[in-house]
């Protein structure tokens, strides 16, 4: 007998099978199991990432320390600059006029300065009357005559400015202020090339300026000369050559410095000084003198005597 037997098992593959009358296809019973489970494994994961991270025990709230307010003692607002910041600020100009004010309104504190500030050097010194010879430049006009009453009237006041220092600056370097030969000396010779620069003028009124400050540079001169021919008989004056140079200055002058070389000759005129009464006094042998003593060989070829 030909009979076909059934599988014992249906195979899989015959179960999924579609039905004419139902547009689904049904699912066997394994299946629909199997999806359960993985919409319920699904819905548990929803629920858990639903719920809020601070309820995690990971996420548990930390209080924040906050910076502590600084105090509001320091609060900005506008005050003056202290004194040491704002002499930073002040140019020389400036500060001096400061302190000019402060020394006159307080006589104290001026004297208190004069004892305290340093010595100013020569250099210091001719520095200045260099800014007030600069000054009196500027001052002239442009082309034209230099020496007309024009020139004068634009030119007067830096001219009275430049020789009011002068004659300010000149008697802290003579003596006995000053003791040093050698400074005083060197100040009144570039002092005296300032005289020699003060402009000349057409009118006779205005001479009065050169002639006055030639007068005073020369009595000057004279009270260092005489100074000097005290300490060791003159000779750092001929070792200079201080003679040569007064006499210079007295050419250049056209002989306005007649008085310092008048004192130069009464001081050290047996020195042989360029008085100009040398020529009359036997001056090559006194020059002569003078440059034995200098070198030291004075007296090396007299002859020496024995007994009387």
């Amino acid at each position: 007998m030909n009979v076909l037997l059934q599988p014992t098992h249906p195979s899989s593959f015959s179960e999924f099978h579609f039905d004419a009358h139902n547009p689904i296809s049904p699912l066997t019973p394994t299946s629909r199991m199997t999806t359960r489970k993985r919409k319920a494994d699904d819905d548990a994961f929803d629920d858990n990432m639903s719920i809020s991270p601070q309820n995690s025990p990971a996420f548990q709230p930390r209080a924040m320390a906050r910076p502590s307010k600084k105090s509001r003692a320091n609060e900005v607002t506008g005050r003056p600059l202290a004194l040491p910041r704002l002499l930073e600020t002040l140019d020389a100009q400036s500060l001096r006029q400061v302190l000019q004010t402060i020394c006159e309104r307080h006589p104290q504190i001026g004297s208190e300065v004069v004892s305290s500030a340093p010595r100013p050097s020569v250099a210091a010194t001719l520095d200045v009357l260099s800014q007030y010879q600069e000054k009196l430049r500027e001052a002239f006009p442009f082309g034209g005559n230099s020496g007309s009453d024009y020139a004068y009237n634009r030119v007067k006041q830096p001219l009275i400015d430049l020789i009011d220092a002068l004659t300010d600056f000149t008697p802290h370097y003579l003596p006995p202020n000053e003791s040093q030969t050698t400074v005083s000396l060197g100040f009144l010779d570039s002092a005296t090339k300032v005289v020699h620069d003060l402009p000349e003028w057409d009118s006779h009124s205005h001479k009065h300026h050169k002639d006055d400050a030639y007068d005073e540079i020369s009595r000057a001169w004279a009270l260092v000369v005489s100074e000097a021919s005290k300490k060791g008989g003159g000779f750092q004056l001929h070792s200079g050559g201080w003679d040569q140079r007064l006499a210079k200055h007295n050419e250049q002058s056209g002989g306005r410095m007649q008085v310092a070389v008048n004192a130069l000759g009464s001081n050290l005129g047996w020195m042989g000084g360029n008085s100009g009464s040398s020529s009359s006094m036997g001056g090559n042998d006194r020059e002569s003198i003078r440059n034995q003593l200098l070198s030291g060989s004075y007296g090396t070829n007299l002859p020496v005597r024995v007994g009387w």
